[in-house]
C-alpha cells in the first residue's frame, strides 16, 4: 500500500507517517517545511519538498509515485493568522486542497482522508457536539476548512472520489510548533521551560476537548479502510478549562510560573467538546490517552528536546 501524506514532516502528519511506516506501508511525504521539520521524518518515508500551491509539481509527483491513498494534513492552522490574512489562509486550505483533490481524481487514488477541525461548528455552546450539528464558522480558518469539506463531498458526487473527513478536537502532543500551530499546550509548556509567565487569552474559563496526537494518528490510519464517505469527530468528549490545563501543566514543574491574562483573541470560541461515538462505531476508534497521560508524555518530550 502506497500512501501520500501531505504535511508529513509536521506535528500530526509525522505521527501518522510513523504509524504507516511501522505497519509496512510505502509512505511518500509532501511538505514545504513551513512548520514541519525533517527531524520528525521517519527514516523509511520518502520526502518531497514542495508546496501545495505548486500544482504542476504536485501533479508530477502523483504521476511518478502513483499513490493508492492520500492523507491530507497540510494546512494553515492558526486562527489569528487567518484573521490577519484570510486570502493566504484560503489559498492554502481551499486551493491547496483543490490541487490535491484534482490529482486524486486524475491519478485514480482509491481514497482521500482529510484533516478538518472542530472549529467548523463555531460557538455551539457548552454541549457534546455531534456531527449533525450545523457548521457555523466564526473565523476564516474555520470557514476555509468547511469550504474544503464541501469541495471534497462534491468531488465524491461528481467524480466518485472516496473520502473520509476527520474533524479534530484540540490536538496536542510531542512535536507541536509553538509559533504557527496555535497549540495552547505547547505554548504553556514552552513558557514554563523558559521560566517565563505563560499567557492565557481571555479569562481562562473557556473549555476545550484535548485529544492526544497519537490517538489522532491512529484514527487516520483506521480511516484508510473504514468510514468511506463519512465525516467523524475525533475527540474525547471531555471538557477542560484553560485554567485547569495550565494548572495540570504547572504540576510537572517544581517551581511553576504564574500565568498572565491577555484579552480574548478574535475568532476564538468559548466552548468546544466533540462526541466521537460515530468514530467508535464505524472506525473502531476511541482515545487511548487521558489528558494526564498525554501531558506527561508531551512535557517529557519538550524537556528532552529543548532547542
Amino acid at each position: 500500500m502506497k500512501v501520500f501524506v501531505t504535511g508529513g514532516c509536521g506535528f500530526i502528519g509525522s505521527h501518522i507517517v510513523d504509524l504507516l511506516a511501522e505497519s509496512g506501508c510505502d509512505v511518500i511525504v509532501i511538505d514545504n517545511l513551513l512548520t514541519g521539520s525533517t527531524s520528525f521524518l521517519h527514516p523509511k518515508a520518502k520526502w518531497h519538498r514542495t508546496d501545495l500551491l505548486s500544482s504542476a509539481e504536485i501533479d508530477a509527483l502523483f504521476a511518478r509515485e502513483k499513490p493508492d491513498y492520500v492523507i491530507h494534513q497540510a494546512a494553515q492552522t492558526h486562527v489569528p493568522t487567518s484573521i490577519l490574512d484570510p486570502v493566504a489562509d484560503a489559498k492554502i486550505n481551499i486551493f491547496g486542497t483543490l490541487t490535491i483533490l484534482h490529482c486524486c481524481v486524475k491519478h485514480k487514488v482509491k481514497k482521500m482522508i482529510f484533516a478538518s477541525s472542530c472549529a467548523v461548528y463555531g460557538d455551539a455552546g457548552d454541549v457534546s457536539i455531534t456531527e449533525s450539528f450545523p457548521a457555523r464558522p466564526v473565523s476564516f480558518y474555520a470557514a476555509s476548512k468547511q469550504t474544503a469539506e464541501l469541495y471534497i463531498r462534491l468531488f465524491h458526487r461528481h467524480y466518485n472520489l472516496t473520502y473520509t473527513i476527520l474533524r479534530y478536537a484540540n490536538v496536542y502532543g510531542p512535536r507541536q510548533s509553538v509559533k504557527n500551530e496555535g497549540g495552547v499546550v505547547a505554548a504553556l509548556i514552552h513558557k514554563q521551560l523558559a521560566k517565563e509567565a505563560p499567557i492565557i487569552f481571555g479569562d481562562g474559563n473557556q473549555t476545550r476537548d484535548f485529544v492526544f496526537v497519537k490517538d489522532v494518528a491512529r484514527a487516520n490510519c483506521l480511516a484508510l479502510t473504514k468510514g468511506d464517505n463519512e465525516t467523524f469527530n475525533i475527540g474525547t468528549n471531555k471538557k477542560t478549562t484553560i485554567n485547569e490545563l495550565a494548572a495540570l501543566i504547572s504540576s510537572f514543574f517544581p517551581s511553576p510560573i504564574s500565568c498572565l491574562y491577555y484579552p480574548e483573541r478574535p475568532g476564538d470560541i468559548r466552548h468546544s467538546r466533540l462526541n466521537a461515538d460515530k468514530a467508535k462505531l464505524m472506525l473502531d476508534w476511541q482515545p487511548a490517552y487521558n489528558l494526564e497521560a498525554g501531558l506527561a508524555e508531551t512535557v517529557h518530550f519538550y524537556k528532552t528536546n529543548r532547542r
